[in-house]
């Protein structure tokens, strides 16, 4: 007998708590080591922030060339972002996502040997490319454990992992910048190599304790593994009817609102990624004479806002109206506070707290943002979607850092950029409100059959 018959008739309210529990199992299993994972991922992505002004110094890397390399590595990460996940979904996640991070870690301690400006571009682009796929792969994966009604709160948690990693990462990267001239290397080589190892080592962890499927989980039982696969399998009953691969794409493609959540999460994901990149130098040029931990200290500051804001303010969300006050709001404060940042006149209190009231919002913005594409769309196409919307916004994370360090190197102003993000977020504030919910049934059926 298949243990998919071994869970027998159950009562609803039965099932569900039974859902519940094994739930919150799968959290306590799962989500920590995750969790760890894009901490590490993040860490080794945006700690060139902190050695932004000794890379100047030592090998003589001027601001724009240092917004250029950190924006190409979203340029190669979007790109090979979907080949990369059609391949985990073949040959598993405790491979793939190993494999993911023994390559980003040997990449990123590789950091500690740039000479020049085409080496640091070279080195952003493979990182870029070795990371390819941690994101959404993460987001896919959480999708073979949790049933619809428990996704929220997992990715929720997950995307706390960007904040801690901030918080966590700034006062490190201070910290190893201090061994500077231990063993002959500078500072911002040992914290290279340092903050890369870990994800080498834990690439082992992952191996040996993370499942591929609720299948493997030795700490479910058989009649547990039954009901999730159970559960699991009715909610993609809707889906096998649809388009799948690249022809899900297509009512992606024809939907109006979809592109218009593009272009909003476009001017969040500038503003985001260009201060995990420039936030520690504009912090810096408030007092040449502060340490590098200091330096690393404030900086976490608007990235602990960050934190709270995104583990209180998006179970608001709970119609469309409070969805498209909470991202047009939200955007319009994230230029309020950038605003105050800009003309803070030299008082660094000030200028922080700009900071903490502009990031306050980041992840409550992008926690609603993703609930549009299950609202519009169903089936393989709301994968697309989602997928199609984290690709085009991860291009603000290259247009962002670009920019603000060709205004920096044209102005002489770390500060200068920030009005470029300023007038992108009061754009993307205007939009939110063209935000609608579910299309038309009868819509969105004739496109699936015509493409099916």
């Amino acid at each position: 007998m298949s243990e998919t018959t071994d869970v027998g008739p159950m009562a609803e309210p039965t099932k569900r708590s039974r859902l519940e529990a094994i739930s919150a199992t799968n959290f306590r299993k799962l989500m920590p080591l995750l969790v760890i994972v894009y901490v590490i991922s993040f860490i080794d992505r945006t700690n060139i922030g902190m050695a932004k002004e000794a890379l100047e110094v030592d090998i003589g890397l001027s601001a724009a060339a240092y917004g250029l390399g950190a924006g190409l590595f979203f340029a190669f990460y979007a790109l090979l972002e979907i080949p990369s996940n059609l391949i985990m979904h073949k040959v598993g996640a405790r491979f793939w996502i190993a494999r993911i991070m023994i390559t980003w870690g040997i990449i990123s301690m590789a950091m500690a040997i740039v000479w020049n400006e085409t080496s640091f571009y070279v080195l952003r682009i493979l990182l870029g490319a070795a990371e390819a796929g941690l994101y959404p792969g993460m987001i896919l994966y959480i999708t073979y454990w949790f049933p619809r009604a428990h996704r929220a709160r997992a990715i929720g948690i997950f995307l706390l992992g960007v904040s801690l990693a901030n918080v966590i990462g700034a006062p490190l990267g201070g910290l190893l910048l201090g061994l500077d001239g231990m063993g002959g290397l500078h500072g911002w080589q040992w914290m290279f190599i340092i903050e890369g190892l870990p994800a080498v080592l834990l690439a082992f962890v992952v191996w040996f304790w993370l499942p591929d499927k609720p299948h493997q989980a030795k700490w479910l039982t058989a009649e547990d593994k039954a009901l999730l696969d159970q559960q699991l399998a009715a909610e993609d009953d809707g889906a096998a009817s649809q388009s799948h691969g690249f022809k899900a794409l297509i009512p992606v493609a024809k939907d109006k609102i979809i592109w218009l959540v593009i272009a909003i999460y476009f001017t969040h994901q500038v503003a985001v990624y260009s201060l995990s990149y420039f936030l520690p130098s504009m912090i810096r040029n408030f007092d040449d004479g502060m340490s590098n931990l200091t330096v690393g200290l404030i900086t976490a500051i608007p990235w602990i806002a960050a934190a709270v804001g995104s583990s209180t303010l998006p179970r608001f969300g709970t119609t469309l109206r409070l969805q498209k006050m909470l991202v047009s709001g939200g955007l319009f404060s994230v230029a309020v506070g950038l605003v105050v940042a800009a003309t803070s006149n030299n008082n660094l209190v000030l200028a922080v707290l700009g900071f903490a009231f502009a990031a306050f919002w980041f992840f409550v913005i992008q926690s609603v943002l993703f609930t549009f594409p299950g609202r519009r769309l169903s089936g393989a196409a709301t994968a697309a979607g989602i997928a199609m919307v984290n690709m085009f916004g991860l291009l603000g994370g290259f247009l962002g850092p670009t920019i603000m360090g060709s205004l920096e190197t044209s102005t002489g102003n770390p500060l200068a950029g920030l009005w470029f993000i300023v007038v992108l977020t009061v754009i993307g504030s205007a939009l939110a409100w063209g935000l609608k919910g579910a299309r038309q049934r009868a819509t969105y059926q004739a496109e699936t059959v015509s493409v099916s």
